[in-house]
């Protein structure tokens, strides 16, 4: 069976490394609610609790209780007679045929050099006008029942299933068979990137699927938190299309249950000319792009097979330059050569620089989640200096610098973290009400995957004048995607500054984006991250009309409509001041 977010032997769902909780086992706690009266095949891993009958038909998580029929998939396999097969382990077409040797006499790093210079050769780039995604594009999931608008894209459409070859998936929730019903085995090869607790677990999901048409990749784990990341890889005949979601191969997630919506990044990369294009090409070598060298680290940290890996360098990435590969690696991250600046908040801010997005005037930051971590004003300024361009150490030396708090002192009622006040304004956090929950069109048991525990909420220190509700653009719709909106607050010399946006699986949390900390035994930094995340930093491209108001203030949602869109209503005002608390005044509680 292939599980979606278990916890781990011997380690408490709800408790971190740390002695603390976490919003991720609030995630699968709230997860395993929302299963309550379903009908669940026997295999299913979820406990449930008592909660309101869920309407929502919410499948089992896993593929240990498929059976495919594997004789019927080989005779359809050979009746189709296809012109080409793929390797089980590449994602690429077969190696170009060789050259004669008279034109082989380049050294191999030249050869690699040349190769790499292709990236803007005529000869490749060409092939962009039959490309659906040539330059990249961000879209919402159509909902069922809705209108379908302009920026809406279904995971058939992605999928493509009559031209997929092989398909590189990773999910933290699965519904096996919806997801084998949109893509055809006789076709496509897959590869699951997903989580097992154990080696005998492990062995189970291979046992259950034809090898030679589906494998896994089981990444490491240790005793961190979990898999979120959602990332695809898309191999067609000519081309290959990077998917990044927010949300995880089951129905409503993807809209088909008209409740839920979520967001993601796709873009289709060229194959590369063969050997003789690519060595009469420019010499004017180029570095493969960041997006390129970032993706290829997270996929070796997962232990995704090298071939696949190596693969990717079969495709031009050159459209990639406007962007930046996010990702969060788990695990510990310290040494020498200071690997913590490329992973988490540490990486989004090293990425904004390369850009050339870094900024020391203030910023206003959106960040739209689906779930909340335990959060204190001291982990917001670190997340905000980051969407400046910051590579964590400005939050962390002023942590250091600090006198250490008597214990106890950040719970006395009335204490702030240094900064609060300063981020008020500045730092706009979108989750829904109680009431909004209720008044969607799914009601409470929609909300199965939105989760936030009350006793964080009720933390002196936790941020809540930054927490504003939200509200889909999309009628009675809930959001379960993760978005960061980043704009300058005020013009410099009639320029608006940065401007752009972060779309993935991140929710706004420390087990998402880790925590640079100082180690008490080598006393060097480090980086502690629990999951594993995936995203895509996009820079928005103004239109002329976009730009700040006519008092010269901060700069318009404008700036974004050109490439991003916008899927909460900006306009949400703060809430939780009211005393008592009603539903309006209060985020939801999964637990509630």
């Amino acid at each position: 069976m292939l599980p979606s977010e278990n916890g781990y032997d011997g380690i408490p769902l709800d408790q971190d490394v740390n002695g603390g909780y976490d919003e991720d086992a609030a995630l699968r706690h709230a997860i395993s609610l929302s299963l309550q009266d379903q009908r669940l095949s026997s295999d299913a891993q979820d406990g449930t609790e008592n909660r309101q009958v869920s309407t929502t038909p919410l499948p089992s998580t896993g593929f240990g209780g498929l059976r495919l029929d594997r004789k019927k998939m080989e005779e359809e396999r050979l009746a189709r007679q296809r012109k080409r097969t793929v390797d089980d382990a590449e994602i690429s077409c077969p190696p170009p045929r060789p050259k004669p040797a008279a034109h082989r006499s380049s050294p191999p790093s030249e050869i690699r050099g040349k190769r790499l210079a292709t990236a803007n050769s005529p000869h490749v780039s060409k092939s962009n006008a039959t490309l659906p995604f040539p330059h990249g594009a961000v879209k919402r999931t159509q909902v069922a029942g809705l209108a379908r608008g302009t920026d809406d894209i279904t995971l058939d459409e992605i999928l493509d299933r009559q031209n997929l070859v092989m398909a590189v998936l990773t999910s933290f929730q699965w519904d096996e068979r919806w997801l084998l019903s949109k893509i055809d085995l006789t076709r496509t090869r897959m590869v699951l990137v997903a989580y097992a607790n154990s080696e005998a677990q492990k062995q189970s999901m291979r046992d259950n699927v034809p090898s030679h048409r589906i494998r896994f990749c089981f990444p490491p784990m240790g005793n961190m938190g979990y898999l979120h990341s959602k990332l695809q890889l898309l191999k067609f005949e000519s081309y290959l299309r990077i998917v990044i979601p927010t949300g995880n191969l089951v129905p409503y997630d993807w809209g088909e249950s008209g409740e839920l919506e979520n967001m993601v990044f796709l873009i289709d990369l060229p194959r590369l000319g063969d050997a003789e294009n690519i060595e009469n090409a420019s010499v004017d070598a180029v570095a493969e792009t960041s997006f390129q060298t970032e993706l290829q680290r997270f996929l070796r940290a997962q232990s995704l097979d090298e071939n696949i890996v190596k693969s990717l360098g079969k495709y031009d990435f050159a459209e990639t330059n406007r962007y930046r590969f996010i990702h969060t690696i788990a695990g510990v991250h310290s040494g020498p050569d200071q690997p913590w600046q490329h992973t988490g908040y540490c990486g989004l801010g090293k990425a904004i620089a390369m850009l050339g997005l870094a900024t020391e005037r203030p910023v206003i930051v959106d960040y739209l989640t689906s779930s909340l971590g335990s959060l204190d004003h001291s982990y917001l300024q670190a997340i905000y200096n980051a969407c400046q361009g910051d590579t964590g150490l400005k939050e962390y030396q002023v942590r250091q610098a600090m006198p250490r708090r008597r214990k106890g002192k950040e719970n006395r009622p009335g204490h702030q973290d240094e900064g609060s006040s300063s981020l008020t304004d500045i730092f706009r956090i979108y989750f829904p009400t109680e009431a909004t929950v209720e008044n969607s069109r799914g009601g409470r048991s929609a909300a199965g995957t939105i989760c936030f525990q009350e006793k964080w909420w009720k933390s002196s220190t936790f941020p809540r004048e930054s927490i504003r509700n939200a509200i889909s653009t999309k009628t009675g719709v809930l959001m379960h995607s993760k978005l960061i909106l980043v704009r300058g607050r005020d013009r410099e010399g009639g320029a608006a500054g940065p401007a752009w946006a972060y779309v993935g699986s991140a929710n706004l949390s420390e087990s998402a984006w880790g925590r640079l900390v100082k180690d008490r035994v080598s006393g060097q930094v480090k980086l502690n991250c629990r999951n594993w995340e995936c995203g895509v930093l996009v820079p928005a491209t103004p239109s002329e009309e976009s730009g700040a108001g006519e008092d010269g203030g901060p700069i318009g949602y404008d700036v974004f409509r050109r490439n991003i869109p916008i899927p909460m209503d900006t306009s949400a005002a703060a809430y939780g001041h009211t005393s008592p608390e009603t539903e309006r005044s209060r985020p939801w509680f999964f637990s509630r």
